[in-house]
């Protein structure tokens, strides 16, 4: 049995915090291979050390001296060794970093040698054996992630170890470079180191003791989701839910390898299990809530356009010849809504609405902006009667219009359209009717 473990950022903070992971690693002998993030912030005011090194990186990009922005940086590493009270140096990896950024090696390098140290520190502190992620993990050469390669050779790499430390959020191009995931995508690598071994469980170790079943900035304390699975999760993710990076869940989901995410600070709290089937019932029909501000909806009003064949193709490709993806697509017999990202489509909102003009050729064309999407998920919604009719009257009881509502044919989730202004209130006035009149 094996076990991935992944720890975040906050988790590897300081000293104290890199104690508490060690005791949670020690605590099983089946947690095998740790994929550390860059340290974090120690406190409200600090700065992540992936951010200093941007900043460090940029001094060096624009030829200014960044010497004691880099020794601020390898503070923070000594004052985790010294803590640690390890017999280690850092001293050559970071002339090595020095060198590099000298001769500009590039933004996703300097954004790596946080995780790639903070491995270093790991596998010395646990000792286990430390591998370099830029030597499995493969992009190509237009950036895309090289799934079947780094299966390959990480698989190959890892069958011959008991223990390992995996730095999480880079690798590498065919000439050796070094490419990051984007932000967040420590969480991806835990899963491709998943998938490469066959691991039992995926535990990923953050600040929280699992899934909310909604943003906690909106609802003070929400209520925790035991068991979400990766459609739900999927769904949740698109429209805001930041917990896990929504990448993470292709390499673990194809293995059928399920994630638990676990508290660092509190690790004999369960957490949230993600899987990709399940029978138990969810504590509430819905499972969670999750939203985004910031779209506009084009409406387009036609006579007959359900007959017209072609219609919609027509409307949508004047999109596409803007590069501009479509969110939601409600339409009735003589009526179509776009929804789209607001900050892309402004700028070429005439462009669009002209090429709808000389293609589609509506009746009239209303734009509307300052729109937020909430997605209501939940695989309990399937086998439960009324529940939009719910979400109908718990938003006109807080006296919100409704934009738009869409549901999805896996009858998983609902997607409702409000005005930006009412977007919390929407959240509130949805939580309440499904979670808070259940406890």
């Amino acid at each position: 049995m094996a076990k991935v473990v992944k720890f975040g950022g906050s988790s590897l903070a300081s000293a104290e915090q890199f104690e508490k992971v060690g005791s949670i690693i020690r605590a099983e002998e089946e947690r095998r291979f740790v994929v550390p993030s860059a340290p974090g912030k120690r406190y409200k005011e600090d700065t992540k050390v992936t951010d200093m090194l941007y900043a460090c990186y940029d001094l060096a990009e624009h030829g200014k001296d960044f010497k004691a922005q880099l020794e601020e940086i390898k503070q923070r590493y000594e004052e985790i060794i010294n803590g640690l009270k390890l017999n280690m140096s850092l001293d050559e990896e970071f002339k090595t970093i020095e060198k590099n950024f000298k001769e500009k090696a590039g933004k996703d390098y300097a954004a790596s040698r946080g995780e790639f140290l903070n491995g270093k520190v790991m596998a010395v502190y646990l000792g286990f054996d430390f591998i370099d992620s830029a030597t499995v993990i493969f992009f190509n050469d237009d950036g895309s992630f090289d799934a079947e390669k780094t299966n390959k050779v990480l698989s190959k790499k890892l069958e011959k170890m008991d223990n390992a430390v995996i730095p999480g959020f880079y690798g590498s191009y065919a000439d050796g470079r070094v490419k990051t995931f984007s932000r967040g995508g420590s969480d991806i690598t835990g899963s491709i180191v998943a998938k490469a071994i066959h691991a039992d469980v995926y535990e990923n170790w953050t600040d929280v003791s699992g899934i909310l079943v909604t943003d906690p900035r909106i609802i003070e304390n929400p209520q925790k989701i035991d068991t979400i699975t990766y459609l739900e999760l999927r769904e949740l993710a698109y429209m805001g839910f930041s917990v896990l990076h929504e990448d993470a869940i292709f390499p673990v989901r194809q293995e059928g390898i399920p994630i638990n995410i676990r508290n660092t600070n509190a690790p004999s709290d369960s957490g949230t299990w993600i899987v990709g089937s399940t029978g138990q019932k969810s504590k509430f029909i819905i499972t969670g809530i999750a939203g985004k501000k910031g779209f506009c909806a084009v409406n387009i009003e036609k006579d007959m356009m359900n007959s017209e064949i072609g219609f919609g193709r027509k409307v949508l490709q004047a999109f596409e010849e803007n590069d501009i993806s479509f969110e939601h697509l409600p339409s009735g017999i003589d009526t179509m809504t776009v929804f789209v990202h607001q900050d892309e489509f402004m700028d070429k909102e005439q462009k669009v609405v002209s090429a709808i003009q000389r293609m589609a050729k509506p009746d009239k064309i209303d734009i509307e902006s300052d729109l937020a999407l909430i997605a209501v998920v939940g695989r309990g919604m399937k086998s439960a009667r009324g529940t939009a009719a719910r979400i109908f009257s718990a938003l006109a009881h807080a006296h919100i219009n409704i934009k738009m509502i869409d549901q999805g044919s896996s009858e998983m989730n609902i997607i409702i359209g409000v005005t930006n202004e009412d977007f919390e209130n929407a959240i509130k006035a949805i939580y309440n009717i499904f979670v808070e009149t259940c406890l």
